[in-house]
């Protein structure tokens, strides 16, 4: 496994992040365990999860599946570069969700006991609260780094222009400020090449794209479906406006007889801003497959291919829409 740094620190994380929010709702505890236990022996050792995962109201049931899973010792917490998120509710009184300063100090609390340990690695704000002031958030989270429960910070589905207001705000109280930004991007949905990765560029966040197989539209439905495989019914209705291309990116990926799961990863893996596309994991079959993304080295030509089939926004902002 080649490690690669998390944006501008000089923490090394694997270039695949084991997405856990399968874990509890479609994915049992001791299925759960066997994939954390199969990354750790891949040389996977980056984690993410989030308190809502689970959505059970306040119950935070896949941060208490990999907490037991910590537990059982063997090196498991040491090894494992954990990142879990704020912002969402977990009850229904006012201060339970967001980013207010209390929230933000209670919900690291109840993180850290549900995780069965004293420090979070990487603690994203899970969207932005466009109520609540920088000044607030960022004196909430630099006492949690001061206190040593969070040791870097991250966002989440963030615009680009507040990366760039978090960032100078950060600056301005002589503090590192994000050092990642989680966001939805894939070869289908590529809007954040506008503005969003950009700022991660001058800012020295590292991405780390979510739905990378675009809930499953570029993982192989149609072959899957030709197989026998019954696709999930909202995939199937998501999907229906983009069959043509869908169809056409199959097609291509058999030409280059690879997986179009491995081709979607490949893509992400390729663009040196991506840190680490997170993958969600069913079974540990799926888990083993998506390592021969991390082989694929897609030339020019594929690239310019695939940018015929996913042509993206043209570019980042202004020049995708002006001169």
């Amino acid at each position: 496994m080649d490690y690669v740094a998390l944006g501008r620190t000089g923490l090394k994380v694997s270039p695949l992040c084991l997405g856990t929010m399968n874990f509890g709702p479609h994915t049992t505890e001791e299925d759960a365990f066997a994939i954390m236990d199969r990354a750790l022996e891949l040389g996977i050792n980056f984690f993410d999860t989030a308190n809502v995962y689970g959505w059970k109201m306040g119950e935070g049931i896949t941060e208490q599946i990999v907490g037991r899973w910590f537990a059982q010792g063997g090196g498991r917490r040491e090894k494992v570069v954990i990142a879990t998120k704020v912002y969402g509710g977990m009850g229904s009184w006012p201060n339970e969700s967001r980013l207010s300063a209390y929230h933000i100090r209670r919900a690291c609390e109840e993180s850290l006991r549900r995780l069965q340990t004293d420090h979070i690695d990487l603690y994203q704000m899970h969207h932005i609260d466009r109520n609540t002031p920088w000044e607030e958030i960022w004196q909430a989270l630099e006492v949690l780094v001061q206190q040593g429960k969070v040791i870097y910070i991250g966002s989440s589905n963030f615009a680009g222009w507040h990366i760039a207001q978090a960032q100078e705000t950060a600056q301005a109280r002589h503090f590192m400020g994000l050092v990642s930004e989680q966001s939805l991007y894939n070869l289908r949905e590529r809007s954040i090449e506008l503005e969003v990765i950009p700022a991660c560029r001058a800012y020295g966040l590292g991405l780390i794209p979510w739905s990378p197989l675009d809930g499953g539209m570029l993982g192989g439905m149609l072959q899957k479906a030709k197989e026998g495989r019954r696709a999930n019914p909202d995939l199937q209705k998501r999907a229906k406006p983009y069959l043509p291309k869908i169809r056409a990116y199959e097609a291509k990926c058999k030409v280059w007889e690879e997986k179009p799961a491995d081709v979607a990863l490949a893509w992400l893996i390729h663009n040196p801003i991506v840190t680490a596309p997170i993958i969600g994991p069913r079974t540990l079959e799926q888990l083993d497959g998506s390592l021969r993304a991390l082989k694929i080295k897609l030339n020019k030509k594929q690239l310019e291919e695939l940018d015929l089939i996913f042509p993206g926004p043209g570019g980042e902002a202004p020049e995708a829409y002006a001169w």
